[in-house]
């Protein structure tokens, strides 16, 4: 352990990851979602269906069971772990086979791989974040942003690489209103001076189930003005998304952005969409972007909206190797870096998904995503 955290990071090398840990709490968060979700009330139903009404009616029996609406959303939803009334167990075991998983994960990549900055998605708490660290949590500096539901985005750090400097700063422009007390996950930008430089580093947790462009068997594609509820609601994180971009190009150009964008980002690049079809007006999007007074905005595409020149940023792609060698959702984790940090990088720099531990017979599922992980160099 003293070599590792005695490692000198070489003076332009920097392990990078980001990794979405799939309802990632405590042993007792686990067993209070077992207690609400198994009562008498509720009976493991769906408030995700698609079903207003019964989804509706399970939420109002959800919210109840665990002391109303305020605690509800710091309890996972029934289908979070995938048990149900037919499970034979509900065994905190189970979710401790989950916790193990990620810490093995987690020791890979910065044993094995040596990552140096993790971006972590679905994660409880700053508490959370040090057991999963586990033999490692001395070496690391960790940061949570504050939220109102269970799930945030949170930091770790290797202290090496220039704590005295780190911060952190929650940007909660990202956590917009889905419904009555309903928010989005915030972001979360972290700070650091690494051998004189700055580099920003914002973490993301985009709204979900807008993330295709094309069809598939199984998702509709979609544009982010389309009348669905949810592209309703990752549209109007486009306007913040990009401020914040802009904001920090001006005063630390390299930067960072990466987490679990929930957008095929890959897929609206690979359409090769020109500038006069980003936006319905047809404005260009490396103009002003009008907002509504609900914050939404007139741009149908993600990637062509925050990559439009004004910073004009690049996505560090996978290496083809690793294309389908590792399960979990694909195209939704991502790495951008600005065309100042770019420009540094050596020629054909590319990402890797690494696999994520798990034992035989294993109920309770690690993630189903997989840590995307890029060395960089600054």
């Amino acid at each position: 352990m003293v070599a590792a955290i005695c490692r000198q990071v070489s003076a332009q090398e920097i392990g990078i990851a980001a990794f979405n840990l799939a309802w990632a709490g405590t042993l007792a968060d686990f067993e209070n979602h077992v207690k609400v979700c198994s009562s008498p009330q509720v009976k493991w139903c769906n408030a995700r269906s698609p079903n207003k009404k019964e989804a509706e009616e399970c939420q109002a029996k959800f919210d109840s069971a665990a002391g109303g609406a305020d605690k509800a959303r710091f309890v996972p939803p029934c289908n979070a772990y995938d048990l149900n009334a037919q499970s034979p167990s509900y065994d905190s075991k189970l979710y401790k086979q989950k916790i193990d998983g990620l810490k093995t994960t987690i020791d890979r990549l910065i044993s094995d791989q040596k990552v140096d900055v993790i971006a972590f998605q679905e994660v409880r708490s700053d508490e959370v974040l040090r057991t999963m660290l586990g033999q490692h949590a001395s070496e690391f500096e960790t940061c949570t942003a504050p939220h109102s539901s269970f799930q945030t985005v949170g930091f770790a750090w290797r202290k090496a690489i220039g704590s005295s400097m780190a911060h952190c700063v929650p940007e909660k422009s990202l956590s917009v209103r889905e419904r009555e007390g309903v928010y989005t996950r915030p972001g979360l930008a972290l700070f650091l001076k690494i051998n004189g430089k700055n580099l920003s580093v914002l973490n993301v947790h985009l709204k979900s189930n807008c993330a295709n462009l094309v069809d598939t068997k199984r998702f509709k594609g979609h544009l982010l003005t389309d009348d669905d509820s949810n592209c309703k609601v990752l549209n109007r994180q486009v306007a913040p998304l990009e401020e914040w971009m802009e904001n920090i190009s001006k005063i630390s150009p390299q930067f960072v952005v990466l987490g679990d964008f929930n957008r095929r980002v890959d897929e609206e690049l690979s359409a090769g969409i020109p500038p006069e079809k980003v936006r319905q007006d047809g404005s260009s999007p490396a103009g002003p972007n009008k907002v509504g007074a609900s914050g939404e905005v007139k741009s149908q595409y993600l990637w062509q909206e925050i990559s439009d020149g004004s910073p004009n940023l690049v996505q560090v792609p996978l290496a083809k190797e690793q294309n389908g060698a590792c399960g979990g959702f694909v195209g939704l984790d991502h790495i951008l870096l600005s065309p100042e940090l770019s420009d540094l990088q050596p020629k054909g720099l590319t990402s890797v998904k690494s696999p994520v531990s798990s034992v035989s017979g294993q109920k309770i599922e690690t993630s189903d995503h997989c840590p995307r992980v890029a060395i960089i160099e600054i």
